[in-house]
Order: C-alpha cells, then sequence, then structure tokens
C-alpha cells in the first residue's frame, strides 16, 4: 500500500500553527527597521514602494519554502547542488556569512542599541556605549548558545507578543493622532519615478528570502510530523499556511512604511530606520515607552542572534567537521561583535552590494527548484541560468558599492559600461532578461538532450562536480 496516500488532513488549526511557525521564523524586530525607513524614502508614493517591499520581504520567503519542500532538500547546500558541489558550497559559505558575522547577527545587537540607548547618549560618546553594549550582547548570546539553553527561546515566545501588542500600540496612536499626510510627503529622488522597483530593492534587506532557504527545513519537518508525507501536499501545505503568515506580516510592514511616510511631517530622513523607530516611539510613548521598547526588542534580537550563530556554528560544523562546534560559534561571535561596531548604517550600506549578488542567485534557485518537475532536475537547466545570471548580478554589486569605492575610476568605468549595454541595469534589475534567456535556452537544451540519447547527462555525476 503507497504510504505517501495515508496523510493526515490538515485541519485549520495546523494550517493556523504552520503559518505561526513561518511568522515566528520571518518575523523579527530588526526587520521594521525597514519598511519605516522605506516609508520616509517613499514619502507620498508609499503605495508602489509597499507593493515592491512586500513581493520581496514576504511573497519571495514563502516561495523558497515551497521550494525546499518541491525538491525535498536539506538546505542551501541540496537545494544549490544541480549547479555543482563547488558552487553549492560557496554559495552555502556566502549566504551563511551573510546571514551570520558580516552582517544580519551584527545587525541583532545594533538595532536594538539604536532603538533605546542612542537617542540617549552623547553623539560622541556613541561609540564607547556601542562597544560596552555589542559586549555584553554577544558574551550573553555566546554561553546561552553554548549550553544550548533553552530558557531564552521560553521568554522569546512570551515576549515577542508583548513586542507586537507594544507595536499595536504605537499603531493605534499614529493612525488616530496621525503627524502628517502620508500623501503629501516628499519622496526622495529615487522613489520619484522608480517607488516599486525600489521598494522591491529594499526588501533584500530583511534577508528573509535567504533565511528561508537557510531554516526552511525546520518548517518542513514540522508539517512531516502532523502526518503529510507527499512532497507536493507539503508545498501546497506550506502555500495555504504562508497566506497566514504574510498576511499578518504584510500588515505589519504596511502600517510601518505609512507610519514612516507620516512621520516625515515631524521629523527629517533618519540615516537609518533604528533612529526613525525611536523617534516615533518616543513621539507617543515618552521615554518610559521607549525604554520598554529597547527592553523587548533587545530580547527578541537576542532570540534571533542565538538562533542565528547556532545555525552557522551547526552547518559549517558538519560541512568541516574537523573543526568543532565550540570554535565555530567562538568564531561567529566574535566577527559579529567587532562588525557590530561599525554602526547600523556603515552595516546596512555594505550589506547592499553584496545582498544584490546573492538575491538574485537565491531568486533563480527558487523559482528554478519550483518548476524542476518539468525538467526533472536537470543540471544543465540550472547551470545555463545561473551562468546567465552571475555576471549581470555582478554588475547590479559593484553598482551598489558604498560611495567610497563606486567613485574610483576603474568602477566608474564598469558603471558607465553596464549602463549603457545592460537593459534594466539603472533599476537594479539587470540580471532579470539575463536570466529569462539563460532559463529558456538551459530548458531547450535539456529538451535537446532528452530526445538524444547520447547527450544526455546524469543528474548524479553532474552534482557532484
Amino acid at each position: 500500500m503507497n504510504t505517501e496516500n495515508q496523510q493526515s488532513k490538515l485541519t485549520f488549526i495546523n494550517y493556523l500553527t504552520i503559518g505561526s511557525l513561518l511568522f515566528g521564523m520571518f518575523f523579527g524586530a530588526g526587520n521594521l527597521i525597514f519598511p519605516l525607513h522605506l516609508g520616509q524614502l517613499a514619502g507620498g508614493n508609499w503605495l508602489p514602494a509597499a507593493i515592491g517591499f512586500l513581493l520581496s520581504g514576504t511573497l519571495l520567503p514563502l516561495l523558497s519554502i515551497i521550494a525546499i519542500s518541491i525538491t525535498q532538500s536539506e538546505g542551501i547546500y541540496d537545494i544549490a547542488r544541480p549547479i555543482g558541489h563547488h558552487y553549492a558550497l560557496i554559495f552555502l559559505i556566502l549566504v551563511h556569512a551573510t546571514l551570520g558575522p558580516m552582517f544580519a547577527t551584527p545587525r541583532t545587537a545594533t538595532v536594538p542599541f539604536e532603538l533605546g540607548f542612542a537617542p540617549y547618549i552623547p553623539a560622541n560618546q556613541t561609540w564607547i556605549w556601542l562597544l560596552v553594549y555589542s559586549a555584553a550582547f554577544f558574551t550573553l548570546t555566546y554561553f546561552l548558545s553554548r549550553r544550548e539553553s533553552r530558557i531564552i527561546d521560553v521568554i522569546g515566545k512570551l515576549l515577542n507578543p508583548l513586542f507586537l501588542i507594544l507595536l499595536f500600540i504605537i499603531f493605534l496612536f499614529a493612525f488616530l493622532k496621525p503627524m502628517g499626510d502620508a500623501g503629501q510627503a516628499a519622496a526622495t529622488s529615487d522613489y520619484v519615478h522608480a517607488a516599486l522597483t525600489n521598494g522591491f530593492l529594499e526588501g533584500y534587506n530583511t534577508m528573509d528570502a535567504l533565511a528561508g532557504l537557510a531554516f526552511g527545513v525546520t518548517i518542513i519537518t514540522s508539517i512531516k510530523l502532523m502526518g503529510v508525507r507527499n512532497p507536493k501536499s507539503i508545498a501546497a501545505a506550506t502555500a495555504k499556511s504562508g497566506i497566514i503568515c504574510i498576511s499578518f506580516e504584510a500588515l505589519i510592514y504596511l502600517g510601518m512604511i505609512l507610519i514612516g511616510a507620516m512621520s516625515l511631517a515631524n521629523f527629517k530622513l533618519s540615516e537609518n530606520g533604528g533612529i526613525a523607530f525611536a523617534q516615533i516611539a518616543n513621539h507617543y510613548m515618552g521615554a518610559v515607552g521607549s525604554a520598554i521598547l529597547a527592553t523587548l526588542a533587545t530580547v527578541t534580537c537576542l532570540t534571533t542572534a542565538m538562533g542565528l550563530v547556532t545555525a552557522f556554528a551547526q552547518d559549517f560544523h558538519k560541512q568541516f567537521p574537523r573543526i568543532s562546534y565550540l570554535a565555530f560559534l567562538r568564531f561567529t561571535c566574535a566577527i559579529s561583535f567587532i562588525i557590530a561596531n561599525v554602526g547600523l548604517t556603515q552595516i546596512i550600506s555594505w550589506s547592499l552590494p553584496i545582498l544584490m549578488l546573492l538575491y538574485p542567485l537565491a531568486i533563480t534557485v527558487i523559482f528554478l527548484s519550483i518548476l524542476s518537475p518539468l525538467f526533472k532536475k536537470s543540471p544543465i537547466v540550472y547551470r545555463v541560468t545561473t551562468a546567465f545570471t552571475l555576471i549581470p548580478a555582478l554588475f547590479d554589486t559593484i553598482n551598489a558599492l558604498p560611495p567610497i569605492l563606486k567613485q574610483t575610476a576603474p568602477i566608474q568605468s564598469l558603471v558607465h559600461f553596464a549602463s549603457s549595454y545592460l537593459p534594466l541595469f539603472n533599476l537594479g534589475f539587470a540580471w532579470v532578461p539575463f536570466a529569462l534567456i539563460g532559463c529558456i535556452l538551459g530548458i531547450a537544451a535539456y529538451t535537446l538532450f532528452r530526445r538524444v540519447p547520447s547527450m544526455q547527462l546524469n543528474p548524479e555525476i553532474n552534482a557532484k562536480q
């Protein structure tokens, strides 16, 4: 008897549970600074910017989980392996470095610091207190992760709802007593004519699509424990549950974007969303409310940091077993501490180029994985599409470099060349037409090889190359 047919039928409560798991994976206090800052950047054009942000910040992460379920992958390495062993390993390292000590993990310390402490510290002393705060933050992160403490997880589960309640109170004040008319707020130059595409690119900062590829297997495992075994059924359950998750997340993001736009009536455009969040919280709730917000943000970000450093150490120990889990844990905490001290604005600025490279590669592998049953996960489709995506994505990466690098003569020459010859380059999407062409050519090659037996590729052999 086929065991795949003997599956539990999920109830609404099951879907709600899976949806809450997805929400817990993707929602974090740190992510709220980006829609808020987006609202300030977009001003009166907040709605098209919001649509773009929601596409990359909520829909793409859901698709990444669906891709994991369809391909039955165990994580980033597995889902990228059809392209090749070495590529998959490099992609794994880059994604985990980005989610880990390079950008996302340092952000878990700098966001609560910007929210609750920086506004009350003299500007010339900020670096000292950030040093002290981040040292305490990552020392605590290390020891709690080292001992695999469950206490902080429990605290996080209790405080995350409290954080949402506090957020709801801010929403209530913001919409009952708005600071200004969002529709009348001035948009920055980038958002006057390209609000949708820039909103989409701003959604990269959440890093949730990358997180979905890295940690999505935990959601799939939870669904399997409910009695669902068939990959198609798991994908369907993920999609249905995901509607609950992204609907709630989208409402929060929309609210934050709108509040950000309205805040321009009282505050000037901030350097980052952390500063804006602190200003708005203080405006509506005063110093006491800001202190509560800072405390909740610190603990929720601490739980996120623990998850990130633990995942980094576990995955790298799995790939490089000669180095211990604790050694990787010490490494990621130490590097995260060092990078956190460059400050939130600089972390965001330097993360954008790497995200402009990784996101196109992640988006193509997500869509190829979802479509993979059509071409039996053929390596040639993956490889041709990725090759066509990589080169223009590198040009997009160069264009996103911080000014100190972008203004150099060699970089300016490359940017001028790309601007002249690559379609959609000025919008940050030079990779899109090339990816589509690569996918079409890859499928054509797969079809040809399938019809000519002597030209067929062995997926298992090629995947190990």
